[in-house]
């Protein structure tokens, strides 16, 4: 399966029932959280709450199963198996796996599209075997929860920028997933009230090959949105390059004064996907 959600992706705590519907309507794919975003105590409620909404068969829900994706627990934990069997009665099949560490650890989800979310330094370690496990369709980092686990204060510097480590590890699993042909998911923006930050880093994804970025506020799904489409006169430029190379007939050629080959025909392409999708 290729994972083609995005490319706002926006995280909805699985206990708050009221607001999944608008999640979903203020996004391209909401994000079902039964990890960080629900407390301990809260989790038997929040699994069900997803069931609630369901019909009394199971097979008719609330929310487009295809624009929907669940965040478990880790493999290993108590509430993993717990999230894995109130999934079983659902018709959700897409899901996320919290602080993924190996690829043994997505045989437990065997019958599920998977997206990892490395936020461990083991994880990030993983993140190319993780990335070739079939069931997985795409990978995404989480900066804070990785630093957390390495015994560190911060993800990012006092400019705003992230730190060194955090930049090696978003690269690390940008360059597994693609290298396994699987989608590439960006880490949250923390700073809500910053949209301008969040243009900037947003951006960058896009520019990096990140197919997606996700949220954690509505706020900010309309500046992913905008980054991720591409202007009416990047798209006309985009097909002017095409156009000129079908004319051209040859591997390498000349457009308005520049070399145009291959990977710059890819950059294009790129641009027209996301025209599309826009």
């Amino acid at each position: 399966m290729t994972f083609t959600m995005g490319p706002a992706l926006l995280f909805c705590p699985a206990d708050r029932p009221e607001r999944y519907q608008k999640a979903a309507e203020r996004s391209d794919a909401v994000i079902l959280d039964l990890e960080d975003a629900v407390a301990p105590d809260s989790k038997k409620r929040a699994r069900g709450a997803i069931l609630a909404q369901l019909g009394s068969g199971g097979e008719t829900a609330e929310l487009d199963p295809s624009r929907t994706i669940v965040r478990v627990n880790p493999v290993g934990t108590a509430e993993f198996e717990k999230d894995l069997h109130c999934l079983t009665h659902t018709p959700y099949r897409t899901v996320m796996l919290a602080k993924a560490e190996s690829r043994e650890q997505l045989k437990e989800l065997e019958g599920y599209h998977v997206i990892a979310l490395c936020e461990t330094a083991k994880g990030i370690v993983n993140a190319v075997e993780i990335a070739q496990a079939p069931n997985v369709v795409g990978l995404m980092w989480g900066a804070e929860d990785l630093i957390a686990s390495m015994g560190g204060t911060s993800s990012r510097k006092d400019d705003g920028g992230y730190r060194a480590v955090a930049l090696h590890s978003r690269s690390t699993v940008l360059l597994a997933a693609k290298a396994a042909g699987k989608e590439a998911i960006d880490a949250v923006y923390v700073d809500i009230p910053d949209l301008a930050g969040l243009a900037v880093e947003s951006a960058d994804a896009v520019a990096s090959g990140f197919g997606a970025k996700a949220c954690i506020h509505p706020n900010q799904v309309a500046v992913v949105r905008e980054a991720y489409a591409p202007s009416a006169d990047v798209v006309a430029e985009a097909q002017e390059l095409l156009d000129a190379a079908a004319s051209a007939g040859t591997g390498v050629f000349q457009h308005k004064g520049k070399m145009v080959d291959g990977p710059i025909l890819k950059h294009a392409e790129a641009t027209l996907r996301r025209a599309r999708l826009a």
